[in-house]
């Protein structure tokens, strides 16, 4: 019923010995083929067995083939599906009836390249001559000695893209007028490969534009508008043609006979695609299964399943013993248990050499340019040359006199901020404000300063674990396309999405606003660069954990350790958690222990990281939880280095959320240590109250808007706690009071007026401490154990 024209657009495998997935059209060889004719089988390699091999769906049954072989690549045509051996040595093919038949064995010329289309079945080798062997058509494909790139068949013809310096294509087969008139359409073209369908072919072209020639009676030919290298794969039909994008694998297609071939796949991301007459099969990036969508799809197949074919798991590419030119696909062992690797593709723009202009014609005494004048010009070399040494000589004293200087040498470098975040987008729970941007070199992700000391309370990791840098395919996959379910939060610079990656790691993904606007890009830059820099470098029990990130064309995006319990603001405010009494939360001891967790966080920023850093939004929903309930700092987006002291200040425009502001800081533009105290301090008041910063008292001032500070601290001095107590807690016990009182009165200090009045954080710990140990001692004195800032 339906032949596979499949194309995927790399050429990852021209250096390789093996087939891979990175062939051009259907039957061209990938993990998943489609055939046709008596009835319609779509096959895939399975992923995670012992073996790779083949399993089949056809008319509702699933069936295994050569369940103790591996296989690399299979494609498909009318009433027949061919499999590549893993290594390349051996092609098998099965007829409608499935009667296996080897066709082709010989150790020593492997297989790279497999397609299939109606009537033939065409491979190129590894051979120094590029041979084409074909099957089935006796003139289907002359080799004519010739390396090609890449070979697709199409219906009764196949095209190749020659590997000579204008890359021209070939066409040959029974079909002999479409063969001509696509060789002809694509005469004048420099094709990096070649991709046919029924009646047309697709190519890109070397500056990375899709191109389609031949046939368009139902638009199969009219490419939509793309940037270039923006197709990562093709799959061409009789009269469509899809393609799979690069930056995020969603599908798009256009042409047949009517109806909107993607209107079943617009959020789902594939790794590979396949295509039919009249229908394309994809496998999909979220569980590598495979599903079916198009108008002959619907039409010819009894049971669509709901599009999802019930086959196990497919890999995603071959697997290979081959070196990896372009790097190794997450989990690849895994998933070919044991048996090689898979490749990740080679961007095809990577591997376009560029092409250079001819040298003028040489004399046939040796060059073309006098003696004389290249006498002039070798002395005028020669100067130069001097001059430039000289330069660099001294240059090099003055590197190593400032190296020796400053101490850079020997690892004491300071990293300087320049990140001066500008306005960002209101969350959930308040509204920020920053001041003008300062762009900074993504060169900052590979000079990250790794120096940091051991900190006074809590651990550090012993040594600073290598972040990952990610592709934005890998967390795609892990959000399920970031999709509305795995939304968790929002953050500094962008949304906050639960994720799992490939190797089974639970994440939290955080991905910048995508925005045109030159200052929201500047803005998410900014604070990219800012919380990659800092948590890059910060490793505390008490901070949350970097594990990697994207940085990929316009996307910016920071991978996180999941917390499981989420954030303390929602356990504290949000509705679903407001009525619940049996919460863990909903104790005095918890409450302080988690004050604790988060002030010895902040202490390590001010203390014991190089250079300090002063956090700048330290609020409730920043101050995560983990599974053993342990409390975290996090969202380092506003962060900046502190000063060396307390006494020293950092004038620059206020930012933050409102409610948790410094009001000094707020009101003088004056930045210090003391204004990240202010806000722990409004924490500790919401830990205590379970009210918001900013929130709508029914009993002052007829509902409207009020500060927690303003409100608590009168009732706390006037020796009324009692009064302002979460009264989902319930009133403390005779061995927590104290404690409360002392957690209240600390609180009540930290968001004094002016910073010089607040206590440093040193004096918070202590004080935390103290009220943590008199919830299991009823002794002791809030006179005695409380740290009070000195004048």
């Amino acid at each position: 019923m339906t032949t596979l024209f499949a194309a995927i657009i790399t050429v990852a495998a021209l250096s390789s010995s093996v087939i891979s997935s990175v062939n051009a059209l259907s039957g061209s060889a990938t993990t998943v083929s489609v055939s046709y004719g008596e009835s319609t089988t779509v096959c895939g390699i399975v992923a995670g067995q012992p073996s790779q091999r083949i399993q089949c769906w056809r008319n509702g049954g699933v069936f295994d083939v050569f369940s103790n072989i591996s296989f690399e690549s299979i494609a498909g045509g009318r009433d027949v599906f061919c499999g590549v051996r893993s290594g390349g040595s051996t092609l098998v093919c099965w007829n409608s009836t499935l009667v296996p038949k080897r066709i082709y064995y010989n150790e020593t010329t492997l297989l790279q390249h497999l397609t299939i289309g109606d009537s033939q079945i065409c491979a190129t080798t590894n051979n120094s001559n590029g041979n084409v062997y074909c099957w089935r058509s006796n003139d289907a494909f002359p080799s004519q000695n010739r390396h090609f790139r890449s070979i697709s068949s199409g219906l009764g013809f196949t095209c190749g893209v020659t590997s000579n310096e204008t890359s021209g294509i070939i066409c040959s087969g029974i079909n002999s007028v479409s063969a001509r008139t696509i060789q002809g359409n694509f005469t004048n073209s420099s094709l990096l490969t070649i991709a046919v369908g029924g009646n047309h072919a697709c190519g890109v072209n070397s500056t990375g534009f899709l191109i389609c020639r031949g046939n368009n009676e139902y638009g199969q030919s009219n490419v939509p508008d793309h940037s270039p290298f923006e197709f990562s794969a093709l799959a061409l039909g009789a009269n469509h043609t899809c393609a799979l994008r690069r930056l995020n694998n969603s599908v798009v297609c256009w042409g047949g006979r009517g109806g909107d071939m993607d209107n079943y796949t617009a959020s789902v991301s594939f790794e590979t695609i396949v295509a039919g007459l009249d229908f394309t099969c994809g496998l999909t990036t979220n569980n590598f299964s495979v599903i079916c969508w198009g108008e002959g799809w619907l039409r010819n197949v009894s049971n669509p399943i709901g599009f999802e074919l019930p086959l196990k798991r497919i890999l995603p590419g071959p697997c290979v013993r081959s070196n990896c030119n372009c790097g190794i696909y997450p989990q690849s062992q895994s998933l070919c248990s044991g048996y090689g690797s898979i490749c990740r593709p080679c961007d095809i723009n990577t591997l376009s050499p560029p092409i250079s202009p001819p040298p003028p014609p040489m004399p046939p005494g040796g060059s073309n340019v006098p003696r004389s004048s290249r006498s002039r010009g070798l002395t005028r070399g020669l100067l130069a040359f001097a001059i430039v040494g000289s330069v660099g000589v001294v240059a090099g004293i003055c590197t190593i006199i400032y190296c020796l200087w400053t101490g850079v040498c020997f690892g004491n470098k300071k990293i300087h901020n320049s990140v001066q975040p500008t306005i960002t987008g209101s969350n959930n729970n308040g509204q920020h404000f920053s001041g003008s941007p300062v762009s900074r070199s993504s060169t900052i992700r590979r000079q990250l300063s790794r120096g940091f000391r051991r900190q006074r309370s809590g651990t550090s990791s012993k040594q600073a674990e290598k972040e990952e840098e990610f592709t934005f395919a890998d967390l795609a996959l892990a959000t399920n396309h970031f999709s509305l379910e795995n939304k968790i939060g929002a953050g500094s610079f962008g949304i906050v999405y639960r994720g799992k990656l490939i190797d089974g790691r639970e994440v939290a993904i955080k991905r910048g606003e995508t925005s045109d606007k030159t200052k929201k890009f500047q803005e998410k830059e900014s604070a990219f660069n800012s919380e990659l820099a800092f948590l890059s470098r910060l490793h505390h029990k008490h901070l949350v954990r970097l594990v990697g990130y994207c940085h990929e064309r316009e996307e910016r995006l920071l991978v996180y350790d999941y917390m499981k319990n989420g954030a303390l603001y929602d356990h504290l405010h949000d509705k679903k958690n407001v009525e619940k009494s049996s919460s863990l939360l909903n104790s005095w001891k918890m409450r302080i222990k988690i004050s604790l967790d988060a002030a010895r966080g902040i202490e390590y920023l001010h203390n014991y990281a190089v250079p300090p850093i002063i956090h700048r939004d330290i609020k409730s929903s920043n101050i995560l939880l983990d599974a053993n309930w342990v409390a975290r700092v996090s969202d380092f987006g506003l962060s900046l280095m502190g000063p060396v002291s307390d006494r020293e200040y950092r004038p620059t425009k206020a930012a933050g959320t409102v409610g948790y502001i410094d009001p000094e800081y707020y009101g003088l533009n004056v930045l210090t240590a003391k204004s990240d105290v202010y806000g722990l301090g409004v924490v500790l008041l919401e830990l205590l109250t379970g009210r918001r910063a900013i929130f709508k008292s029914t009993d002052i001032n007829a509902g409207a808007p009020i500060s927690l500070v303003d409100y608590a601290v009168p009732i706390i001095m006037a020796g009324e706690l009692g009064k302002i107590l979460d009264k989902r807690v319930g009133p403390p016990e005779v061995n927590e009071a104290e404690a409360v009182e002392l957690m209240a009165y600390t609180a009540l200090h930290c968001v004094n007026t002016e910073g010089r009045d607040r206590p440093s954080m040193t004096d918070i710990v202590a004080n935390l401490e103290r009220a943590l140990a008199l919830c299991s001692d009823s002794h002791g004195s809030i006179s005695s154990g409380m740290s009070i800032p000195s004048d």
